[in-house]
């Protein structure tokens, strides 16, 4: 469906206020939301099996909670998990879902932190395919 959004959803705070701008934008533009969680385990140590189902439950949990409160906003949503870093399966999501844009919650560090250490939002910004709203992490 061309024009959905696409919203970041990890559970934290951060994410949570993402996703209360991608329902308003949602309900303003009649759009189903997309609520996609990204994980990428490190490749390092021996239990990476373990950590690999951790992370996949955690996606599953948190984005079927923000399902639930989208519908309870009256917005059509879908949870999505993909294995594979954040930036990259918010952007491939996008791609591929011929999306509206994507939103994200932004963190409180500073932008040489994030350009150096590669934060979701920042990454998004040069590699995106549609427009990136970053939501300013709640006060």
């Amino acid at each position: 469906m061309a024009g959905e959004i696409i919203v970041g959803y990890d559970g934290t705070e951060s994410a949570g206020a993402a996703l209360d701008t991608a329902l308003g934008l949602a309900k303003d533009a009649g759009a189903k939301v997309v609520i996609a969680y990204g994980y990428d385990p490190s490749r390092m140590g021996g239990e990476v099996r373990d950590l690999d189902q951790k992370l996949e439950e955690r996606g599953r949990e948190v984005t079927t909670e923000a399902t639930g409160k989208a519908e309870a906003a009256g917005v059509e949503a879908e949870p999505v998990v993909v294995k594979q870093k954040p930036s990259a399966a918010l952007a491939e999501l996008a791609s591929s879902r011929d999306a509206r844009l994507i939103v994200v919650g932004g963190y409180a560090e500073r932008p040489l932190t994030g350009a150096i250490l590669g934060s979701t939002p920042h990454k998004l910004l040069h590699m995106a395919p549609v427009p990136v709203v970053v939501v300013p992490p709640p006060a």
